[in-house]
């Protein structure tokens, strides 16, 4: 199974609220780089919660629940006959016990190619396997089964 990275803002909705939900839909998402990411998600695959503006930190686990399919507020396919906007399921796992925060991310050499170093803006991003077992360590979470 994979590991994805998906960002919000937690004034619009964040981690906590998709544990109040249980799941939910994880919409929103219009950059291509970050839709390809997203399109490529399957049913079980593991999901860092990160909270950007003020907090800037990984804050809880998900997991897809089912697979990627057309946002139904933004239908349509794109050439390749994929949902030209493709949403997510993603179902509530657990909070982190320590938020990781992007300052620490930045200062382990470790992470100087992640895309949340590299490409700051990306909002869907895929976590190599060695990452994501460090962050799962920093934060306190499950390791990857």
């Amino acid at each position: 199974m994979a590991t994805w990275l998906v960002k919000t803002e937690p004034g619009e909705f964040s981690f906590d609220d998709l544990a109040r939900k249980g799941v939910a839909r994880w919409d929103g998402v219009s950059n291509a780089q970050a839709l390809i990411h997203l399109r490529a998600m399957r049913d079980g695959d593991a999901v860092l919660v990160y909270h950007t503006g003020d907090e800037k930190a990984i804050v809880g686990l998900a997991r897809v629940k089912g697979e990627p399919y057309e946002d139904p507020a933004r239908p349509g396919k794109n050439d390749r006959g994929e949902a030209k906007f493709a949403v997510v399921d993603l179902k509530a796992v657990g909070a982190a016990r320590e938020p990781v925060g992007l300052a620490r991310i930045k200062g382990d050499s470790r992470f100087a190619a992640f895309a949340l170093v590299k490409q700051g803006r990306l909002s869907v991003m895929p976590v190599p396997t060695d990452l994501a077992a460090v962050l799962r360590s920093w934060a306190g979470l499950p390791a990857s089964k």
